[in-house]
């Protein structure tokens, strides 16, 4: 009788457990995506309080820029008019400053390239009057200027002394925006991207890290439409949360001079954090006739170039995918030893689509300059219109360390816990609800089993009684006893 109490306490006791954990289960099943997403948002914006806070004022992924220079291994030949052959030297890697460990070559290194300065006023004086041609080809051979320089790494990129653009700043003060030496990314070096605003999501979540202006601007005026001057989407360090395949990235690029937008290719994994893979589109870069909202980028060239003349003070410069990738073929044919491939020239982002947070991302682009015979101007000789690729760069970094477990712990290792927990709970509560049944299903058959046996047994003793008492009476007269025999 006391072993009847135990188990039914214990299957008592194993019913509650089982109905409470079918209830903490179920209040899960419908309360832990409500309050995932509620943290997500808070941890998302711009709010000294938020985990992204610190992500956002310090940028946690090491950036880093390789540079690669196309070095011109036939001048002479190319102002007689033959096609230019290039060869690719670099990286030369900078993260503030040069990595020599992580280059391929030094800052000491010595690249033959197009003189930016001269052909860029060779352009510019194309449909200037003769005489002044003159004058100009005059003021190159007194200088020393010649079409094509041999000047080191370390010089291309943050500036060395050249005596046009002294003369340049003299008479024409305010034609660039930089004074003293030249280089192409000397601007880098001294600044930054430029002021971005963006909307921190505290008030307004649906405009969370889109830019409200730049450098002041609510929009840029390089270009020739109201939409390609517009300043869309964020700055490109974060993108807002809850992501979908049909979701796109759109940011404004300064080196760019303009907004873009990438496009969802595939969902992969970083480091076990799951993410979507955004790529540019094949119209990033096309011109006007192939993709007509892209008008107002032009006046255009060939398909897959963008002229940036406009926002690089009238010099004829064009951006590209490295190596001419994606653009029209015609502009390979025209320069010797380029080689496009998508493994090693497209660009992509890929982003932690629950976050909108980057984990890996490889910003790729290629400047160069557009060259030809200038009639009256002898430095340009018989050049041949070509587009000449000077350089091409990719800014590319990763998540990492403290910074990357920390994300994994809180954003995806978390979740993942409780969305399973949630259903462990429900599938063990509904497992213990089950035991007490079964136990009581199984206690109603043994005493019916039981009462069964029973009844059945008095009824056969009854008869063997009655039998054995006809048996001890004595038989009537005249009865005849038989006998049953097998």
């Amino acid at each position: 009788m006391a072993s009847r109490t135990r188990a039914r306490r214990a299957a008592a006791a194993l019913g509650c457990t089982g109905l409470l954990c079918a209830v903490l289960g179920a209040v899960m099943l419908v309360m832990v995506p409500s309050i995932m997403k509620q943290q997500v948002l808070k941890n998302v914006r711009i709010d000294p309080s938020s985990m992204s806070y610190n992500m956002w004022k310090e940028i946690p992924v090491p950036f880093y820029l390789s540079v690669y220079f196309f070095n011109v291994l036939n001048p002479d030949e190319i102002l007689q008019g033959e096609k230019p052959q290039v060869q690719e030297r670099g990286p030369y890697v900078y993260r503030y400053q040069f990595q020599p460990d992580k280059s391929r070559g030094l800052e000491s290194d010595y690249i033959v390239i197009p003189n930016i300065l001269v052909m860029s006023a060779a352009m510019m004086m194309e449909d200037r009057p003769l005489s002044l041609k003159l004058m100009m080809t005059l003021a190159f051979t007194t200088l020393g200027e010649r079409a094509f320089m041999n000047r080191t790494v370390g010089e291309i990129m943050w500036g060395y002394d050249d005596p046009l653009m002294d003369l340049i700043n003299t008479y024409l003060p305010n034609l660039f925006p930089f004074k003293g030496k030249f280089g192409l990314f000397a601007e880098l070096n001294n600044s930054d991207s430029g002021l971005f605003t963006v909307f921190t999501g505290v008030k307004d979540f649906s405009r969370i890290h889109l830019v409200d202006k730049w450098n002041g601007l609510s929009k840029v005026d390089f270009w020739h439409s109201d939409q390609c001057n517009m300043i869309n989407g964020t700055s490109g360090q974060m993108w807002a949360p809850f992501m979908t395949p049909e979701s796109s990235l759109e940011f404004y690029s300064p080196d760019a001079c303009r907004s873009m937008k990438l496009i969802y290719k595939e969902s992969g994994e970083f480091e076990g954090i799951p993410t979507y893979r955004f790529v540019a589109p094949d119209t990033l870069f096309a011109n006007g006739s192939v993709y007509p909202p892209n008008e107002g980028f032009c006046p255009c060239r060939e398909s897959g170039i963008l002229n940036v003349s406009t926002c690089r003070f009238s010099a004829p410069l064009f951006l590209s995918h490295p190596h001419f990738y994606n653009a029209d073929p015609v502009l390979v044919e025209a320069v010797l030893g380029l080689q496009p491939n998508q493994e090693e020239h497209s660009l992509f982002l890929d982003i932690h689509p629950v976050t909108g947070i980057p984990m890996n991302c490889s910003v790729k682009l290629q400047l160069s300059l557009y060259m030809k015979a200038i009639s009256g101007i002898g430095q340009t000789g018989k050049i041949t219109p070509v587009v000449m690729p000077l350089l091409w760069f990719g800014e590319s970094g990763e998540m990492e360390g403290s910074t990357l477990r920390s994300f994994y712990n809180q954003l995806v290792l978390m979740p993942t816990v409780l969305h399973y927990a949630q259903y462990v709970l429900l599938a063990l509560g509904c497992i213990l609800l089950l035991v007490p049944i079964v136990l009581q299903i199984r206690s109603q058959e043994k005493c019916y089993l039981f009462w069964s046996t029973s009844k059945k047994g008095s009824k056969d003793k009854e008869a063997v009684q009655a039998y054995s008492e006809t048996l001890m009476t004595s038989a009537p007269k005249g009865a005849v006893l038989h006998e049953a025999r097998l």
